[in-house]
């Protein structure tokens, strides 16, 4: 009995993380959407195509939304790249 709880409770475990890293995932593909789509508003179509490869090289979250904040306010596509490569 407790090896079924072990392994019950091992693969709820496994689920859960399963689904966080998931939503992590989606979370991230979004954000470069985002800032994709900023890019290209502010700056031009085809821009967000020159960044993708670095942009997409960016694994932290936090960090998207920074760089997402940043392509809303920055004054020139040539700041954002200085910063994207920080």
């Amino acid at each position: 009995m407790d090896a079924i709880m072990r392994e019950s409770s091992f693969a709820q475990y496994m689920i859960r993380q399963y689904k966080q890293e998931g939503r992590e995932e989606g979370e991230r593909n979004s954000t470069l959407e985002n800032i994709s789509e900023v890019l290209a508003i502010r700056f031009g179509p085809g821009v967000a195509d020159l960044l993708a490869d670095r942009l997409a090289a960016v694994d932290e979250v936090p960090h998207l939304k920074q760089l997402h904040r940043l392509a809303i306010q920055v004054a020139s596509l040539e700041a954002f790249q200085q910063a994207l490569e920080a």
